[in-house]
């Protein structure tokens, strides 16, 4: 859901890699971290640069399957959602409500999400 994996859209055929060496593990072990870029998603807090790029980019790559990712940020999205889906399930549920209210994505990635349930 979240690619944390920092994205910038561009007419190319993949978003900037400006932001791939963003270390996911430091963001996703720090509570203070996450939970600014989850509230610059969900539009409740102030955004960095790199969380103003992701929450453009998001629905772009949500709605394409991630085509235009580098092979880094389809890797830090992976690790994402596999931290919030087993970790912070509370986390998931804001942002699926906020980018799926319709439960669109949430049923087109049925089998990836379900796949990393309990592989923390």
């Amino acid at each position: 859901m979240a690619c944390v994996a920092v994205t910038w859209a561009r007419p190319e055929s993949t978003y900037t890699d400006k932001w791939d060496n963003i270390n996911v593990d430091e963001i996703l072990e720090s509570n203070r971290l996450l939970k600014g870029y989850v509230d610059c998603l969900l539009g409740k807090g102030r955004c960095t640069p790199d969380g103003k790029a992701l929450k453009e980019t998001l629905p772009d790559a949500l709605e394409h399957e991630c085509v235009k990712c580098t092979g880094k940020q389809k890797s830090g999205a992976d690790k994402v959602i596999r931290h919030l889906v087993n970790k912070r399930p509370d986390l998931w549920k804001e942002l699926a409500v906020k980018y799926d209210p319709d439960n669109i994505y949430q049923a087109k990635y049925k089998d990836k999400i379900d796949a990393v349930k309990g592989s923390a």
